[in-house]
């Protein structure tokens, strides 16, 4: 579980984040929502630790992030998974040098060990035969499976997803949006997942925070988002569906 108090975050004069509080909670699948500009992935950075807060604190399973030492936080920091926008997999290696990465960075494993691990989290993805392939030579979707395979290799407490359906077309999204439900529910992790994809909210809003102005507007699920009064949710979820009912006619 990962709790947020109070939270604020300002650059110069841009109060970019008001006083936001949530609690964001394990084995669900929480999302951060709202416009271009609203705060969604500044709240995102500063939650990981990107960004310090100017108020408030960030707190991992009761531990204060906010006051612990650099180094102890690189220490929390292998128990966090990151799924980037771009899956930013590493262009000059395979697949399976992609998901070993952080093993080589991070454990004392033996090369057995490792391999080991890489095999498991490809094939729990989905990713057959690939293993000496480079990103290029593989999809947008298995390779944003490849950048799901990568972030859960440490076995992570937490896993932070960026827009993790950016350049996916609608299908391949929701396999991906599936993937990413059934780890958080398998491993029993804390998943925060950054969006303004609606796929997302319907398959993956176990917990959803609407981010309206920098302040928190709205908490709920992906139930209650489509019968609320709120004004601003209203017109931010009506805006998503019309665009992504054109997308679907233009394909």
């Amino acid at each position: 579980m990962i709790e947020v108090k109070g939270v604020s975050k300002s650059f110069g004069s841009n109060n970019v984040l008001k006083n936001i509080s949530a609690v964001f909670e394990q084995g669900k699948t929480n999302l951060i929502i709202g416009q271009s500009g609203s705060g969604k992935t500044v709240l995102l950075k500063t939650i990981v630790g990107l960004f310090e807060t100017d108020e408030g604190t960030i707190h991992y399973d009761g531990i204060n992030f906010t006051s612990l030492s650099q180094k102890k936080r690189r220490e929390l920091r292998k128990d966090i998974g990151m799924l980037f926008q771009g899956s930013a997999l590493f262009d000059w290696a395979t697949v399976e040098e992609n998901v070993r990465y952080p093993l080589d960075m991070f454990t004392n494993m033996s090369s057995v060990e490792k391999q080991k691990r890489v095999d498991f989290c490809l094939d729990r993805v989905n990713i057959v035969d690939s293993n000496r392939l480079y990103p290029a030579e593989i999809s947008g979707g298995m390779q944003k499976r490849v950048a799901i395979a990568r972030a859960i290799a440490m076995e992570p407490r937490y896993l932070f997803c960026d827009e993790p359906n950016s350049g996916l077309d609608p299908k391949t999204a929701i396999v991906i949006d599936n993937l990413i439900r059934e780890i958080t529910h398998e491993l029993d992790i804390t998943t925060i997942i950054n969006t303004h994809d609606m796929n997302t909210v319907t398959e993956n809003g176990d917990n959803i925070l609407f981010i309206y102005k920098g302040e928190k507007w709205w908490e709920g699920d992906k139930v209650k988002i489509f019968n609320t009064n709120n004004r601003e949710l209203n017109d931010f979820v009506f805006a998503a569906n019309v665009y992504k009912n054109y997308r679907k006619e233009r394909q």
